[in-house]
C-alpha cells in the first residue's frame, strides 16, 4: 500500500503490557495522533479556538505482528475517502524500516460545528490539504 504522508511515532515504556508488547489501544492513540499532527500542521486545523472540529466516529484496526518499547514505527496516512463533511484515513503502521506491517486501519471524522456539534462541509484549505492525502 502507497501513502502520502509519513511520520515516526516512537513507542514509550508505558506502551507496553503485561505480555510485553505495544496494548491494542495504544494503536489507536498512534492512527490519532498522526492525523491531528497532519491536520494541524497541513491542513491548518485550530484545535482550540476553530469554528470546526473533526469528531471520530469510526474507528478499525487490523494487527499483523507485535511491536514492543524501545520500537519506533513508521506510520503511514492516506485518505481512502472524502466527502462533504466526512473523511474516511487509512493507516499503515510498519516498523521503522517499513520492513514489516504491524497493523493497518481506518479513522472516520465528521467535522462539525464546535458549538451546534452539527456537521459542516469540509472546505477551503481543509479540503485542499486533504485531497493531497488521497492516493490512487
Amino acid at each position: 500500500m502507497s501513502y502520502a504522508h509519513w511520520e515516526i511515532v516512537p513507542t514509550r515504556w508505558k506502551d507496553n503490557d503485561v505480555y510485553g508488547h505495544v496494548n491494542n489501544v495504544v494503536h489507536y492513540a498512534f492512527m490519532d495522533t498522526v492525523i491531528n499532527n497532519w491536520l494541524i500542521d497541513k491542513g491548518g486545523l485550530d484545535i482550540h479556538e476553530g469554528e470546526v472540529i473533526g469528531l471520530c466516529v469510526e474507528s478499525h484496526c487490523n494487527y499483523h505482528a507485535s511491536v514492543s518499547y524501545p520500537e519506533k514505527l513508521s506510520v503511514g496516512l492516506r485518505v481512502g475517502h472524502l466527502g462533504r463533511s466526512s473523511v474516511r484515513y487509512e493507516i499503515g503502521m510498519h516498523r521503522e524500516d517499513r520492513s514489516e506491517l504491524i497493523a493497518q486501519g481506518h479513522f472516520v471524522h465528521v467535522f462539525v460545528d464546535r458549538s451546534s456539534r452539527r456537521p459542516v462541509e469540509i472546505t477551503g484549505p481543509l479540503r485542499e490539504a486533504l485531497q493531497t492525502l488521497m492516493v490512487s
